[in-house]
Order: C-alpha cells, then sequence, then structure tokens
C-alpha cells in the first residue's frame, strides 16, 4: 500500500461525529418529553443510510447503464460526472466511478477512516466503519462478500478500493438482464447502497418487482 492513504484529513469524521452528538441529545430531550417514539428515529436514520441517499448513487448507476456516453464520462472524470447530476462532495472530495465486469467485482473500503462517498450514498452503514470490515475486506474479500450473502464465482478477480478524504469511490454494478426497456427510474430501483460500496451486486428486475 503506497503512503499517500496516510495523509488523511480526519475534519469530516470530527463533524461527522458532533453531528452525531447533536441528534443524540435532541433524540434525548424529545424521547423524554414522550414526544418520539426512539424506534421512529431508527426508522428514519434507516431511510436515510438504505433509500434517501443512496438514490443519488442509484440514479448515477441508471444513467450510466442507460448512456454510454456518460459512462464513459463517468469513467475519465468521475467528479465531473456526477456533478452534472447535481451532486457534490461537501469537501470538495473527487469522486472516481470503478466498474464491474464479467471477470472483475470492485469493493470500497477506508482502512484508515471511514471516508465514504457522502454525496451519492448519503449515511455510511456501520459495519462499513468497523475495524473487522475495514481490516478484513484487504485481508479476505471473498470471505467478507460471501458473509453478505454474494458468492463471486472463484474465478471471478475482486479488486478493493482504498478511499481517502480526497478521494471516494463508487461501485457501478453490471446491469442486469432483462432490464432493457426499464427507464432510469426503474433502473435506479434495482441499484443498492451495498451494490455501490461492492458487497452486493444489482438486483434483477423480478427480485425488486
Amino acid at each position: 500500500m503506497s503512503d499517500h492513504h496516510h495523509d488523511h484529513d480526519h475534519h469530516h469524521d470530527n463533524r461527522y461525529t458532533d453531528m452525531q452528538a447533536r441528534v443524540k441529545a435532541l433524540e434525548t430531550v424529545l424521547t423524554e418529553k414522550g414526544l418520539i417514539d426512539p424506534t421512529a428515529i431508527d426508522a428514519i436514520v434507516e431511510t436515510y443510510e438504505t433509500r434517501v441517499g443512496p438514490r443519488n448513487g442509484a440514479l448515477v448507476v441508471a444513467r450510466a447503464w442507460a448512456d454510454p456516453d456518460f459512462a464513459d464520462w463517468l469513467k475519465r472524470d468521475a467528479t465531473a460526472a456526477i456533478a452534472s447530476l447535481g451532486f457534490t462532495g461537501r469537501q470538495g472530495e473527487h469522486m472516481r466511478a470503478v466498474f464491474n465486469t464479467p471477470d472483475t467485482h470492485n469493493l470500497i473500503v477506508c482502512t484508515l477512516c471511514s471516508c465514504y462517498p457522502w454525496a451519492v450514498l448519503g449515511l455510511p452503514p456501520v459495519w462499513y466503519k468497523a475495524p473487522a470490515y475495514r481490516s478484513r475486506a484487504v485481508i479476505d474479500p471473498r470471505g467478507v462478500i460471501a458473509e453478505f450473502g454474494l458468492e463471486l464465482p472463484e474465478d471471478k478477480k475482486i479488486r478493493i478500493w482504498d478511499s481517502t478524504a480526497e478521494l471516494r469511490y463508487i461501485v457501478i454494478p453490471e446491469r442486469p438482464d432483462g432490464t432493457e426497456a426499464m427507464s432510469e427510474d426503474e433502473l435506479a430501483d434495482l441499484v443498492s447502497r451495498d451494490a455501490m460500496i461492492g458487497t452486493a451486486i444489482a438486483a434483477t428486475p423480478r427480485v425488486a418487482a
């Protein structure tokens, strides 16, 4: 691993922690006053983690599937291509799109802290920040992916991409069969947050329906 990964800027993590602390304080006050049910808060957070936030990324993927010119732009300059859809990082970080192919599967990790493509994936899942994922994704990516229920063929290569404060990655999953007649919105419905991290693949239309 090259040394450039070690000059991480941790400001964004601190900001996230401050925000978490404020949310927690507010949650406590509201719960004590009987104004809100903690499970309702969990449901809202879960929505932002798995649906609202990642919808931006899903739309990027759908556009790449539907428009070869956009896919080429995404390969050359993901930051600009993604910004053209209205999604940009708060810290001005650059984006790189890595494309799954029949012979290569991509997996994103941040080994040093928890840099994450907020602009396209919303809130990071708890497991993404866990030391076990951050170390094992590098040592045993096939085993980690299998634990998410994704069994990849033995001959499919797995590439690991280590995010930094300056450069974040998004995985562009392979387009499922049977999606030729689908609109971009329908295609986006097939793309989960985990598929854009690399711990899953895009859903087939039958499963999604």
